[in-house]
C-alpha cells in the first residue's frame, strides 16, 4: 500500500545557493504522496539554486522564516548546497526555527551541508549523522558520531549524504511521517 502524507505539511528552509535537487526533489517526492510542501527563507520573492558549482533555477518562496511557526508544520527539510546552510547558520531566526522544530520532536531531515544549521542551532550532541564528508569534523566537534552512510535516523532526525542518496533520504522523509499502522 502507499503510503499517503495527505494533511501533512512540510517547511523546506532554503536561500540562495541551495542545492538545486537537495530541494526540488524532496518536494516532488513529498507532494507525490500528498504533503502539502512550503518553502520557507531568508527573503521574499524567488531563491536561486545551484547544481553542484554551476547557477541553477529559481524556487518561489511561500514565506519568511522570521514569520514562521514550528508549530504550523508536521516536518522540517534543510537542502545543502554550500553558500545555503552558510546563510541561515548566521541568521538568528533560521536557528531559533531549527533549534525549535528539533526539541519539538517532529522530523527534522538535512542532507549534504545542511547539518550546518543544526550544528549552530547546538541540537547535534549525542546524535548519529551523516553529511558531506567535509562536515565530518564540524559534526564531531558539536558533539555528534558521523558515520558514512546514505541515510541516519536517529529519533527524530534524518541525515544524508549527497544528492546520490535522495532516494533513501526522500523515503525516510516519507517514513517519518506516514500514520503508523497497527497489526495484530
Amino acid at each position: 500500500m502507499e503510503k499517503s502524507l495527505q494533511g501533512k505539511r512540510v517547511a523546506i528552509l532554503a536561500t540562495d545557493g541551495f542545492e538545486q535537487v537537495e530541494l526540488t526533489e524532496p518536494m516532488k517526492n513529498l507532494e507525490a504522496v500528498g504533503a502539502k510542501v512550503t518553502v520557507l527563507s531568508l527573503k521574499d520573492g524567488e531563491i536561486k539554486g545551484f547544481n553542484h558549482d554551476e547557477p541553477g533555477g529559481k524556487v518561489k518562496v511561500d514565506g519568511l522564516v522570521k514569520d514562521a511557526k514550528p508549530d504550523d508544520y508536521d516536518a522540517l527539510v534543510l537542502p545543502g548546497g554550500v553558500a545555503n546552510p552558510d546563510a541561515l547558520r548566521t541568521d538568528s531566526s533560521a536557528v531559533t526555527f531549527v533549534r525549535t522544530f528539533m526539541l519539538s520532536g517532529k522530523p527534522v531531515a538535512a542532507i549534504c551541508h545542511g547539518p550546518w544549521t543544526l550544528i549552530e542551532a547546538d541540537v547535534v550532541r549525542g546524535k548519529t549523522m551523516t553529511s558531506w564528508p567535509s562536515l565530518r569534523t564540524d559534526l564531531k566537534n558539536a558533539g555528534a558520531h558521523w558515520v558514512d552512510e546514505p541515510v541516519i535516523v536517529d529519533g527524530n532526525l534524518i541525515t544524508s549524504r549527497k544528492p546520490d542518496d535522495l532516494a533513501a533520504f526522500s523515503q525516510a522523509i516519507v517514513e517519518a511521517l506516514a500514520p503508523q499502522t497497527v497489526t495484530a
